[in-house]
Protein backbone atom coordinates (compact mmCIF):
# COMPACT_ATOMS: atom_id res chain seq x y z
CA UNK A 1 0.00 0.00 0.00
CA UNK A 2 1.40 3.61 -1.01
CA UNK A 3 2.31 5.90 1.79
CA UNK A 4 0.83 8.97 2.15
CA UNK A 5 2.07 12.38 3.76
CA UNK A 6 1.35 12.89 7.32
CA UNK A 7 1.22 15.23 9.77
CA UNK A 8 -0.12 16.68 13.24
CA UNK A 9 -3.13 18.76 14.16
CA UNK A 10 -2.34 20.28 17.84
CA UNK A 11 -5.57 22.09 19.30
CA UNK A 12 -4.14 24.54 22.07
CA UNK A 13 -7.28 25.12 23.43
CA UNK A 14 -7.30 21.39 24.85
CA UNK A 15 -3.90 21.50 25.92
CA UNK A 16 -3.76 21.46 29.66
CA UNK A 17 -0.15 21.22 29.81
CA UNK A 18 1.02 18.02 31.73
CA UNK A 19 3.77 17.63 29.91
CA UNK A 20 2.83 13.63 28.57
CA UNK A 21 3.63 14.11 25.11
CA UNK A 22 6.94 14.88 26.40
CA UNK A 23 7.23 12.58 28.39
CA UNK A 24 6.41 9.89 26.31
CA UNK A 25 8.81 11.41 23.41
CA UNK A 26 12.03 11.37 25.67
CA UNK A 27 11.09 7.56 26.98
CA UNK A 28 10.34 6.26 23.38
CA UNK A 29 13.21 8.19 22.02
CA UNK A 30 16.01 7.47 24.64
CA UNK A 31 16.43 11.10 25.27
CA UNK A 32 18.11 12.48 28.33
CA UNK A 33 16.19 14.09 31.52
CA UNK A 34 16.21 17.77 31.46
CA UNK A 35 18.51 18.89 34.34
CA UNK A 36 16.71 20.34 37.95
CA UNK A 37 16.76 23.84 37.85
CA UNK A 38 14.50 27.09 38.65
CA UNK A 39 13.75 28.35 35.57
CA UNK A 40 10.90 31.19 37.19
CA UNK A 41 8.58 29.45 35.13
CA UNK A 42 6.11 25.95 35.21
CA UNK A 43 8.37 25.46 31.85
CA UNK A 44 11.05 22.87 32.90
CA UNK A 45 11.96 21.90 29.25
CA UNK A 46 12.87 25.43 28.06
CA UNK A 47 13.10 25.27 24.34
CA UNK A 48 13.25 22.14 21.72
CA UNK A 49 16.74 20.64 21.07
CA UNK A 50 18.45 17.42 21.16
CA UNK A 51 17.32 16.45 23.76
CA UNK A 52 13.54 17.82 24.13
CA UNK A 53 11.63 16.95 20.50
CA UNK A 54 8.41 17.83 22.02
CA UNK A 55 8.21 21.44 24.03
CA UNK A 56 5.23 22.00 26.32
CA UNK A 57 5.07 26.20 25.58
CA UNK A 58 3.43 27.74 28.87
CA UNK A 59 2.03 31.44 27.01
CA UNK A 60 0.79 33.82 30.06
CA UNK A 61 -2.07 36.49 28.50
CA UNK A 62 -4.01 39.14 30.15
CA UNK A 63 -6.74 37.83 31.66
CA UNK A 64 -10.83 38.26 31.04
CA UNK A 65 -11.60 40.24 34.35
CA UNK A 66 -10.69 41.65 37.47
CA UNK A 67 -10.95 38.18 39.23
CA UNK A 68 -9.42 36.63 36.93
CA UNK A 69 -6.25 38.88 35.63
CA UNK A 70 -4.34 36.17 33.71
CA UNK A 71 -5.29 33.87 31.34
CA UNK A 72 -2.68 30.77 30.28
CA UNK A 73 -2.44 29.06 26.84
CA UNK A 74 -0.25 25.90 26.52
CA UNK A 75 1.29 25.05 23.09
CA UNK A 76 2.90 21.78 22.62
CA UNK A 77 5.70 22.61 19.97
CA UNK A 78 7.81 20.64 17.78
CA UNK A 79 9.44 20.41 14.42
CA UNK A 80 7.20 21.59 11.85
CA UNK A 81 8.59 19.24 9.14
CA UNK A 82 8.45 22.19 6.45
CA UNK A 83 7.32 21.57 3.35
CA UNK A 84 10.62 23.77 2.07
CA UNK A 85 12.59 22.72 4.65
CA UNK A 86 16.15 25.25 4.49
CA UNK A 87 17.34 22.74 6.73
CA UNK A 88 17.37 20.19 3.78
CA UNK A 89 18.54 22.67 1.39
CA UNK A 90 21.28 23.79 3.31
CA UNK A 91 22.62 20.59 4.76
CA UNK A 92 26.29 19.68 2.65
CA UNK A 93 26.16 16.04 3.35
CA UNK A 94 22.26 15.15 2.45
CA UNK A 95 22.31 13.68 6.12
CA UNK A 96 18.67 15.57 5.94
CA UNK A 97 16.31 13.70 3.75
CA UNK A 98 12.24 13.82 3.11
CA UNK A 99 11.07 10.15 4.11
CA UNK A 100 8.01 8.55 2.35
CA UNK A 101 5.64 9.85 4.75
CA UNK A 102 7.03 13.32 3.39
CA UNK A 103 8.67 14.45 6.61
CA UNK A 104 12.02 15.49 7.59
CA UNK A 105 14.50 13.20 9.08
CA UNK A 106 18.10 13.41 9.90
CA UNK A 107 20.52 10.23 9.03
CA UNK A 108 22.48 10.26 11.76
CA UNK A 109 24.69 8.06 10.69
CA UNK A 110 25.47 10.99 7.63
CA UNK A 111 25.11 14.02 9.40
CA UNK A 112 29.11 15.63 10.22
CA UNK A 113 27.67 17.83 12.71
CA UNK A 114 28.56 21.14 10.88
CA UNK A 115 25.27 22.51 12.23
CA UNK A 116 24.05 24.71 9.20
CA UNK A 117 20.96 22.87 9.55
CA UNK A 118 20.30 24.43 13.44
CA UNK A 119 21.45 27.72 11.48
CA UNK A 120 18.97 27.40 8.64
CA UNK A 121 16.11 26.45 10.92
CA UNK A 122 13.83 29.31 11.40
CA UNK A 123 11.82 27.44 14.79
CA UNK A 124 15.14 26.54 15.98
CA UNK A 125 13.94 22.93 16.88
CA UNK A 126 17.36 22.10 15.81
CA UNK A 127 19.54 20.42 18.37
CA UNK A 128 23.51 19.49 18.48
CA UNK A 129 24.09 16.57 20.46
CA UNK A 130 27.94 16.87 21.96
CA UNK A 131 27.65 13.20 22.56
CA UNK A 132 27.17 12.28 19.15
CA UNK A 133 28.15 15.10 17.46
CA UNK A 134 25.15 15.24 15.32
CA UNK A 135 22.38 17.72 14.86
CA UNK A 136 19.11 16.17 15.93
CA UNK A 137 15.67 16.74 16.35
CA UNK A 138 11.91 15.11 16.12
CA UNK A 139 11.51 11.96 14.02
CA UNK A 140 8.43 11.98 13.67
CA UNK A 141 8.90 8.76 15.48
CA UNK A 142 9.95 7.50 12.39
CA UNK A 143 9.89 3.99 13.40
CA UNK A 144 6.40 3.84 15.07
CA UNK A 145 5.40 5.06 11.30
CA UNK A 146 7.14 1.98 9.57
CA UNK A 147 5.31 -0.09 12.12
CA UNK A 148 2.01 1.65 11.69
CA UNK A 149 1.97 2.93 14.95
CA UNK A 150 1.18 6.74 15.82
CA UNK A 151 3.72 8.81 17.09
CA UNK A 152 4.87 8.38 21.07
CA UNK A 153 3.01 12.16 21.65
CA UNK A 154 0.07 11.83 20.01
CA UNK A 155 -0.76 8.51 21.53
CA UNK A 156 0.11 9.67 25.03
CA UNK A 157 -1.97 13.14 24.75
CA UNK A 158 -4.97 13.12 27.57
CA UNK A 159 -7.15 15.39 25.71
CA UNK A 160 -6.59 14.73 22.37
CA UNK A 161 -4.63 18.39 21.75
CA UNK A 162 -2.52 16.19 19.54
CA UNK A 163 -3.74 14.57 17.09
CA UNK A 164 -2.32 12.59 13.77
CA UNK A 165 -3.33 11.33 10.87
CA UNK A 166 -3.05 12.26 6.80
CA UNK A 167 -2.06 15.39 6.01
CA UNK A 168 -5.14 16.46 3.81
CA UNK A 169 -7.33 14.98 6.92
CA UNK A 170 -5.41 17.16 9.60
CA UNK A 171 -6.16 20.14 7.69
CA UNK A 172 -10.24 18.68 7.09
CA UNK A 173 -10.02 18.45 11.20
CA UNK A 174 -8.45 21.85 11.29
CA UNK A 175 -10.65 23.70 9.62
CA UNK A 176 -13.86 22.13 11.21
CA UNK A 177 -12.40 23.11 14.50
CA UNK A 178 -11.71 26.49 14.21
CA UNK A 179 -15.03 27.02 12.45
CA UNK A 180 -16.76 25.24 15.28
CA UNK A 181 -14.70 27.97 17.54
CA UNK A 182 -15.97 30.80 15.65
CA UNK A 183 -19.37 30.01 15.63
CA UNK A 184 -18.91 30.18 19.31
CA UNK A 185 -17.55 33.23 19.55
CA UNK A 186 -14.00 32.57 19.57
CA UNK A 187 -13.45 35.65 17.03
CA UNK A 188 -9.37 35.31 17.55
CA UNK A 189 -8.83 31.44 16.77
CA UNK A 190 -6.97 30.83 13.87
CA UNK A 191 -4.70 28.13 12.06
CA UNK A 192 -0.94 28.46 11.75
CA UNK A 193 0.94 25.91 9.41
CA UNK A 194 -1.30 25.86 6.32
CA UNK A 195 0.78 28.49 4.50
CA UNK A 196 4.11 29.00 5.97
CA UNK A 197 7.14 28.00 4.42
CA UNK A 198 5.13 25.92 1.79
CA UNK A 199 3.18 24.45 4.36
CA UNK A 200 3.60 22.57 7.46
CA UNK A 201 3.26 19.14 8.42
CA UNK A 202 2.72 20.13 12.36
CA UNK A 203 -0.48 22.24 12.35
CA UNK A 204 -1.65 24.77 15.29
CA UNK A 205 -4.88 25.90 15.84
CA UNK A 206 -3.77 29.20 18.20
CA UNK A 207 -6.11 32.05 20.13
CA UNK A 208 -3.92 34.81 19.41
CA UNK A 209 -1.16 36.31 17.55
CA UNK A 210 1.64 33.35 16.36
CA UNK A 211 4.30 36.03 17.96
CA UNK A 212 2.50 34.97 20.99
CA UNK A 213 3.62 31.36 20.76
CA UNK A 214 7.34 32.67 19.36
CA UNK A 215 5.92 31.63 15.98
CA UNK A 216 6.74 33.54 13.20
CA UNK A 217 4.36 35.35 11.69
CA UNK A 218 2.89 34.37 8.60
CA UNK A 219 4.07 37.61 6.59
CA UNK A 220 7.83 37.10 8.71
CA UNK A 221 7.94 33.43 7.16
CA UNK A 222 9.30 33.86 4.35
CA UNK A 223 12.43 31.45 3.44
CA UNK A 224 16.21 32.33 3.26
CA UNK A 225 17.17 34.09 -0.35
CA UNK A 226 19.00 30.97 -1.47
CA UNK A 227 15.41 29.22 -1.10
CA UNK A 228 13.28 31.92 -2.46
CA UNK A 229 13.42 31.52 -6.49
CA UNK A 230 12.31 35.56 -6.93
CA UNK A 231 14.88 36.51 -4.16
CA UNK A 232 17.39 34.94 -5.56
CA UNK A 233 16.89 35.66 -9.40
CA UNK A 234 16.92 39.29 -8.59
CA UNK A 235 20.04 39.18 -6.28
CA UNK A 236 21.64 37.05 -9.72
CA UNK A 237 20.26 40.04 -11.87
CA UNK A 238 21.82 42.86 -9.48
CA UNK A 239 24.90 40.96 -9.38
CA UNK A 240 25.31 40.63 -13.11
CA UNK A 241 24.42 44.28 -13.83
CA UNK A 242 26.66 45.66 -11.06
CA UNK A 243 29.74 43.04 -12.70
CA UNK A 244 28.86 44.91 -16.10
CA UNK A 245 29.04 48.58 -14.31
CA UNK A 246 32.13 47.48 -13.34
CA UNK A 247 33.60 46.46 -16.53
CA UNK A 248 32.49 49.08 -18.25
CA UNK A 249 33.77 51.50 -15.90
CA UNK A 250 37.30 49.55 -15.82
CA UNK A 251 37.46 49.83 -19.58
CA UNK A 252 36.84 53.29 -20.58
CA UNK A 253 39.14 53.95 -17.53
CA UNK A 254 41.76 52.39 -19.30
CA UNK A 255 41.49 54.09 -22.84
CA UNK A 256 41.20 57.44 -20.91
CA UNK A 257 44.81 56.49 -19.88
CA UNK A 258 47.47 57.85 -22.04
Amino acid sequence: MATQPVGFFTDTTLCIGCKACEVACKEWNGLPNNPLEFRGSYDNTGQLDHANWRHVRFVEQAGTSQDKPIAWSMMSDVCKHCANASCLEVCPTDAIVRTEFDTVFIQQDVCNGCRDCISACPYGVIGFNSNTGTAQKCTFCYDRLQNHLKPACATACPTQSIKFGPLDEMRQTAAARLDTLHQQGVSQARIYGDKEYGGLHALFLLTDKPEAYKLPSTESAVLPSRNNIPGYLTATVTAVVAAVAGLIAFRRRGEAQP
